[in-house]
């Protein structure tokens, strides 16, 4: 299978100072096309690999996985899709979460000891088929191991050449300073987006404070801006539900996103209020529902790269369309004044 980009204004870029160069202001996360959303027997591999392709081709350099993502899959398939062009794309993955089923049910297990992130590294190195990894996050802290001991081994993994740019997932601004202390943070990945605003602090005043663990999260999109690294949203487009067009009814046992309080009937309903206003600001711009929350989610800084995922052309096309749109100030005030979303993330 093979697409042919087509033909579109230059993707705007946005740099990643850790590494010294720039990628496209729209990144692609790949967790999708091996896990989560989509059962083992039902992906389509072929597919997933022209998709990549085709993203680099287009101008979506940072490429997002990691080695919880179906056991390693997705990293094989990020280095399969890459073969050849490495340089091409900037590769990020993470170590210290460990992803199974349990009873059908995605199951997640924190690993954050020394011993195994190095294990974890060496494996992902092989996986992707290179010899030094461009961006490396903890994919989550350990509760049982200080975050010293973790980003300690692996500031060792960069000094041995293994990882070019450590970054951090899911971290309050407390944590960030802790690694920082030791080893210089060159990104932080959390979720963010209309639905979920927490990484924005008190300057969001919705729903926003409080990390996934319960703890105080601090401005981590503004502590990112400070020091000089990049602040990487994951689910931007609220996991699919922020674009208008998907149908939770639709969703299969398979799609982790069916048990999350937020995909739940009552809960739909309510957040229909906030898919109405995107929708409003959307026929303002002759666009869409999910170019305006992409939009939305850019203009929270010039360090921000999001990383929606999609396993379609099309829906790739469209959040490269969405890096060119401009918000007014009031489009921003009136998304900003949203209530918070019915339900929990998780």
């Amino acid at each position: 299978m093979s697409l042919t980009p087509t033909p579109s204004p230059d993707m705007p870029t946005r740099a990643v100072p850790a590494l010294g160069r720039n990628v496209g202001a729209i990144g692609l996360g790949c967790m999708g096309m091996s896990w989560a959303y989509v059962a083992p027997d039902d992906r389509d591999e072929q597919a997933s690999i022209a998709l990549i392709r085709y993203a680099v081709d287009r101008g979506v350099t940072l490429l997002d996985t990691s080695d919880a993502y179906g056991d390693g899959h997705n990293e094989l398939l990020v280095g399969t899709a890459l073969f050849d062009r490495e340089s091409d794309a900037v590769v990020a993955t993470k170590g210290g979460l460990i992803g199974d089923y349990f009873d059908g049910r995605i199951r997640l297990r924190r690993n954050g000891r020394p011993d195994h992130l190095r294990k974890a590294c060496q494996a992902s190195l092989e996986r992707l088929g290179v010899d030094a990894i461009d961006l490396y996050y903890l994919h989550r802290v350990d509760p049982k191991v200080p975050i010293e001991e973790s980003w300690g081994a692996l500031a060792q993994l960069v000094t041995e050449g293994k990882i070019k740019a450590l970054g951090l997932s899911e971290v309050s601004t407390a944590q960030a300073e802790r690694a920082h202390a030791i080893h210089p943070v060159a990104a932080i990945q959390s979720e963010l987006s209309l639905w979920t605003r927490d990484p924005l602090g008190d300057r969001s005043g919705v729903g926003a404070g409080v990390t996934n663990d319960g703890d105080e999260c601090g401005d981590v999109v503004g502590w990112t801006r400070d020091h000089g690294a990049v602040f990487v949203p994951f689910s931007p487009l609220g996991r699919g539900f922020l674009t208008g067009r998907l149908d939770p009814k639709s969703l299969s046992v398979s799609d982790f996103r069916a048990g999350l309080p937020r995909f739940a009937d009552a809960a739909v309903a309510a957040n229909q209020a906030i898919l109405q206003t995107l929708d409003d600001i959307a026929a303002r711009h002759e666009t869409t529902a999910a170019a305006v929350a992409l939009a939305w989610v850019l203009a929270q800084g010039d360090h921000v790269i999001p990383i929606p995922g999609t396993t379609k052309a099309e829906n790739l096309d469209a959040n490269i369309d969405a890096a060119s749109l401009v918000l007014s100030r009031d489009d921003l005030a009136q998304l900003d004044a949203l209530p918070p979303p019915e339900g929990a993330r998780y």
